[in-house]
Formats: structure tokens, C-alpha cells, sequence
């Protein structure tokens, strides 16, 4: 415990990881807005159209995206540096 992970994947404050950060969270964002959309039946065709748990899967997921896509946006605080 205690050991630095600098440099590897687990280093979100590293350029490979700001990258992987702002991937997900538009992955995240694309895939809750279209489960949202059908959830409110605005995209129809699917077994989830009009769905209110696809709905709320849908929005939940969108945050979700929105939060990793601010994190990876994030700058490194003072004392910290993006490699």
C-alpha cells in the first residue's frame, strides 16, 4: 500500500490518462443520451422505447459521462504536473 502508481494506467493525471478519462465520458454521454431518448420514446424501434427504467439508466449513465469527461478536462492542481 502506499506505493505510487505514476506513469501507468492507474495515473489519471497523466496525458494517456486525461485521454482515456474524456473517451469514456463521451462514450458514456452518447450511450446515455440515446438510452435516454428511447426511454422517453423520442427514438423509436426498440424494446426500450418508452421504457422509464431505460430512461433513468439513460440519464444516470449521461452523468456519469459528464462527470469523467470534467475530470479528464480538469487541469492538475498546483504541485501536480500532466505528463
Amino acid at each position: 500500500m502506499g506505493e505510487s502508481v505514476e506513469g501507468t494506467l492507474g495515473d489519471v493525471t497523466s496525458r494517456n490518462g486525461r485521454i482515456a478519462l474524456i473517451t469514456g465520458g463521451v462514450i458514456a454521454l452518447i450511450l446515455g443520451g440515446v438510452w435516454a431518448g428511447q426511454g422517453m420514446n423520442l427514438i423509436p424501434g426498440s424494446f426500450m422505447t418508452g421504457s422509464r427504467m431505460w430512461l433513468s439508466i439513460g440519464l444516470i449513465i449521461t452523468i456519469v459521462g459528464i462527470i469523467l469527461i470534467a475530470l479528464g478536462l480538469r487541469r492538475p492542481g498546483p504541485g501536480r504536473t500532466s505528463k
